[in-house]
């Protein structure tokens, strides 16, 4: 998982609970009802609002997203100029024997289609289809994050009321309202907290993963085309290195 995120998590919760635990009594803030409304009403609405399987497969997309590791730009563009200098020097099919040594799914299959002698309108085809699918699917992951970062906080709220109304009825029992009020105020907070802190984060993390894996894959797609065109390795260099800022650009080596 990336290391941002598992700090972001640990910082976060556990920040949280050394304030509870520093304010006192640590149960007082532990609620099943709370749990039962807000992780429930939450989960309840998201299914509403989305069908199961899309409901289902988002924890696959997001575990695809935070637990993947995509390859560095700087990392890709030195592997596709090794790959056009070998292209150069003993012609495109000697790059058959380094396919499978990629080390990246896309990357296999772009340079076998360009061993297979495909034409390069229809490589830039396929491969922009799959990119683009790929941006549908977490997409779809991202909208349903944010849908539960919204649903939470709502569901807090409603809680918030429950409370309140189980406080009023007992309004005559003062035993009573201290239930009610616990229930009130913990929904909102459990509410705040999985919104802030998980869904919303994810969210926004899987929009970045996203951005990261489809400018790698479509420095895979240029540097594909440009070796299958015979282009030179610094064209190649040159064309991928556009993809990238100057500060980056300054960690490629390239060996000749």
């Amino acid at each position: 998982m990336d290391i941002a995120t598992v700090i972001g998590l640990i910082a976060g919760f556990g920040l949280m609970s050394v304030a509870i635990i520093m304010g006192g009594d640590p149960r007082v803030f532990v609620s099943g009802s709370s749990v039962v409304i807000v992780f429930g009403g939450t989960f309840a609405a998201t299914l509403i609002n989305s069908p199961l399987g899309d409901v289902l497969s988002v924890f696959g997309t997001v575990k695809n997203a935070f637990f993947h590791k995509v390859n560095p730009p700087e990392t890709l563009i030195e592997k596709l100029v090794g790959f056009a200098t070998v292209a150069r020097r003993e012609g495109i099919l000697a790059l058959e024997t380094h396919a499978s040594e990629a080390g990246d799914e896309f990357l296999e299959k772009s340079v076998q289609l360009a061993i297979d002698g495909t034409a390069p309108e229809l490589i830039k085809d396929i491969l922009t289809t799959e990119l683009a699918f790929m941006e549908d699917r977490h997409s779809m992951g991202q909208s349903i994050l944010t849908a539960m970062g919204t649903f939470a906080p709502a569901f807090g709220m409603i809680g918030t009321l429950i409370g309140l109304v189980k406080m009023l009825s007992t309004v005559d029992d003062p035993s009573g309202i201290g239930a009610g009020m616990a229930v009130a105020l913990l929904t909102t907070l459990y509410g705040a907290v999985i919104a802030n802190v998980l869904f919303l984060p994810a969210a926004g993390k899987l929009r970045v993963r996203t951005g990261m894996e489809l400018l790698s894959k479509e420095i895979i797609i240029e540097g594909i085309l440009s070796i299958q065109s015979g282009d030179n390795p610094r064209v190649v260099e040159q064309k991928l290195k556009a993809f990238i800022s100057p500060a980056e650009r300054e960690q490629i080596q390239i060996r000749r």
